[in-house]
């Protein structure tokens, strides 16, 4: 077991940290740290919002682009193609609350965990590169 903090007591923290090691820039509002990175082999950029509910930390993630009605089922099938692969549900056909469903990455940590900011960073570091995968591979083979 971890010798960190209880995650719930310092996502903030440990979210701003691994970011400013890694030169991105973090948005802050009362509910969430977001932030933006490029994806240079489609020109595209993917946004991470961490949030917490009751019981998790997620860390949100999505291109920004919605789906047309003419592209759900490609969308579907890409989510269940990385999904079945990676063998860690992830990629989904989001709609919340929007006026269009978009595809979006989902990770989740409890809050009650203990980690310490070594420990995060390599998780945290690993969902972005799982996210720059997984959305490459949405832009260029399933041309959403």
């Amino acid at each position: 077991m971890s010798e960190g903090t209880e995650l719930g007591f310092r996502w903030r923290t440990l979210v701003h940290r691994w970011a400013a090691g890694r030169s991105f820039h973090c948005e802050e509002d009362t509910v969430s740290l977001s932030l933006r990175f490029d994806l240079t082999e489609s020109g595209k950029s993917v946004t991470v919002r961490f949030m917490t509910t009751k019981r998790l930390l997620v860390a949100f993630m999505t291109d920004g682009r919605f789906l047309r009605g003419d592209q759900l089922a490609t969308a579907a099938a890409a989510a269940n193609a990385w999904n079945t692969e990676q063998l860690v549900p992830m990629l989904s056909v989001w709609d919340v609350r929007g006026p269009r469903p978009c595809i979006a990455g989902v990770c989740t940590l409890p809050l009650s965990c203990r980690m310490n900011q070594q420990e995060f960073d390599a998780l945290a570091s690993d969902w972005v590169e799982q996210a720059r995968q997984m959305f490459t591979r949405c832009h260029q083979v399933f041309k959403l």
